[in-house]
């Protein structure tokens, strides 16, 4: 029979256990309440607004009941899109250069200022995208405004980018700006998980370094790259301060990419702030599809980085 006191530690070292469990299982709960929260009071005051119209039509003109969130559905694909041509090379050539080019001072470097740029403010690369493609150049001659002026001229000659108006491409670029640090370091942490040995292996065979990373290193590590940039354009499809200095909004189709463009977070802005009750509902409609597209975008990272881990 076992001593009384070995008895009495043996409970007690369920009871912390099982006390632990508890406040852990709390914590966590706490934790994913306010999303829980938030879902359900999308849920509550926009699902009842969400229908076919919704998605296929045109906002209603000022005082008529009923529209939709057509064109700014459609228009914050399309800045996604511009964003990911930005975005999506920048960030993971330069992820590359961290991790199979770069000396160690250099790398230090461009990732510490990579981790500043990912806390810079959203409305601060909006500002920056306005003065580089937005805004009229400022008139004078000094040695900023020429150096500024000559590379607007350069951007407009290489990719025929518009300059002095709102646009679809001007909402893309300052989306583009905030992808590219994020998808850079995710794009290098994924790199330096592919074994050293794969890379030894191919230079042993007589593969060049190049040839290296494109055939062996990357297909490795590519669903990591793509959990990278799926969790970037998640990251900036919610947007709207960089938008209201670039895209501007539009309450009919886009045609023309070189004009101004509806987005989703944009149009709730608007009807947010607008005195009808109408325009209240169909707010939170589109901040109810909002938080879709950005749940399914994480859940389809979720369920790629889960295969990146099991292979």
């Amino acid at each position: 029979m076992p001593p009384m006191h070995s008895v009495a530690n043996h409970h007690y070292r369920k009871f912390k256990n099982a006390w632990m469990n508890t406040l852990a299982i709390a914590c966590a709960l706490l934790v994913i309440s306010p999303l829980g929260f938030i879902l359900f009071y999308l849920i509550r005051q926009g699902a009842s607004s969400v229908n076919w119209a919704f998605f296929t039509n045109l906002p209603a003109p000022v005082g008529q009941i009923g529209g939709g969130m057509g064109n700014a559905i459609v228009g914050t694909l399309e800045l996604l899109l511009l964003a990911s041509l930005v975005g999506v090379p920048i960030g993971v050539l330069g992820g590359i250069y961290l991790s199979e080019y770069g000396g160690e001072r250099i790398n230090d470097w461009i990732r510490f200022w990579a981790d500043v740029l990912n806390g810079i403010p959203s409305i601060v690369w909006g500002i920056v995208a306005y003065a580089l493609v937005v805004k009229s150049p400022v008139e004078g001659h000094s040695l900023w405004s020429d150096a500024w002026h000559h590379l607007r001229v350069v951007a407009h000659t290489l990719v025929g980018l518009p300059m002095k108006g709102f646009s679809a491409y001007a909402g893309g670029l300052a989306l583009g700006f905030m992808m590219i640090p994020l998808i850079l370091r995710t794009t290098e942490e994924v790199l330096v998980l592919v074994p050293r040995s794969y890379r030894e292996a191919a230079l042993a065979l007589g593969l060049p370094q190049w040839k290296t990373v494109v055939r062996i290193v990357l297909p490795t590590a590519l669903k990591g790259i793509v959990t990278g940039v799926l969790l970037a354009m998640a990251r900036v499809a919610g947007e709207t301060a960089p938008l209201l200095f670039t895209a501007f909004g539009n309450n009919y189709w886009n045609r023309n990419l070189a004009e101004p463009v509806a987005a989703v977070p944009l149009q709730i802005f608007n009807y947010a702030i607008s005195p009808y009750d109408d325009w209240h509902r169909q707010a939170w409609a589109g901040a109810l599809v909002l938080m879709a597209i950005i749940l399914t975008i994480n859940i389809v990272v979720r369920i790629i980085s889960r295969g990146y881990k099991s292979n």
